[in-house]
């Protein structure tokens, strides 16, 4: 198995995570969206994520990526993430037409800026999705915001989702309370749930992991422009960062089975709460 790279230095704050799981009927994790084609990637974004903490502790978007009143005034921006692919999904494209008799004035605008006539309304659009995708991810930071975090996802101002509104997500989304070695828990101890049963004589299962910091063999690297900026509307703006993917042989014991939930629940059940007080 390889072995991340210490994730944070963990000198200044005390520092832990939790696990949430991120699965449900469609998900989509947009970055490269204009209006007539919404794409998704093939996992969480980082932008995806923090925008769902967010909304959950119910800032507005323009606040959403200022300090927390927490001690050291940590940030969302502050957190890093590690996604296990439990299930991939399936991609969809849902095919849509926008416009309709509306007057002059209410149509949509051209290129130009002026409107579209009456009777030429008509927009094409295609929105890409995952279909039955599942993913475990592993959120670390400072224990302050953990703990506010795993509470606020508890306790939502506004209802989490996927990546769109649509795509509302399965429960357990808070698959853990606050944790000192969330990484540990994500390679030993979590149910997965796979597409498919381990075959009888399996005894490790192959699962990719997707990093916020570099693991000592990656398998892949790439550049994503998720990191969000500003979530102010028509101000929004990204920066790219860089992830790193692996290979990881899980236990196949971890196998959630055909209904993961009774699995999942007894899992949860389980666990105490380790994870340091904060200061």
């Amino acid at each position: 198995m390889t072995m991340p790279a210490p994730l944070a230095d963990t000198t200044a704050a005390p520092q832990c995570g939790l696990l949430l799981r991120l699965a449900g009927v469609l998900s989509a994790y947009g970055t490269d969206t204009a209006f007539t084609r919404r794409d998704t990637q093939p996992y969480p974004t980082r932008s995806a994520l923090i925008g769902m903490f967010a909304a959950a502790a119910g800032r507005p978007r323009h606040q959403a990526l200022d300090p927390l009143d927490l001690p050291g005034r940590p940030r969302y921006t502050d957190l890093a993430f590690t996604i296990r692919v439990d299930q991939p999904g399936t991609p969809y494209t849902d095919f849509h037409t926008t416009g309709s008799h509306r007057p002059r004035h209410q149509q949509l605008r051209t290129s130009k800026g002026d409107r579209r006539p009456e009777g030429k309304t008509t927009h094409v659009t295609h929105r890409h999705y995952l279909t039955d995708a599942c993913f475990t991810v592993a959120v670390h930071g400072d224990a302050a915001l953990i703990t506010y975090l795993a509470h606020t996802l508890e306790h939502p101002q506004f209802a989490p989702y996927l990546g769109r509104r649509a795509c509302v997500p399965d429960e357990p989304l808070v698959l853990t309370p606050p944790l000192t070695d969330p990484l540990t828990h994500l390679l030993q101890h979590a149910p997965v749930t796979l597409p498919a049963p381990p075959g009888p004589q399996e005894d490790r299962i192959p699962v990719t992991f997707w990093w916020d910091t570099p693991p000592a063999n990656p398998t892949a690297h790439r550049e994503l422009a998720d990191n969000p900026v500003d979530f102010t509307p028509h101000r929004r703006r990204h920066t790219v960062r860089s992830l790193w993917s692996t290979t990881e042989y899980l236990p196949a014991a971890l196998y959630a089975g055909a209904d993961p939930l009774p699995a999942l629940a007894d899992y949860r059940h389980r666990l105490e709460q380790p994870c340091p007080p904060p200061p």
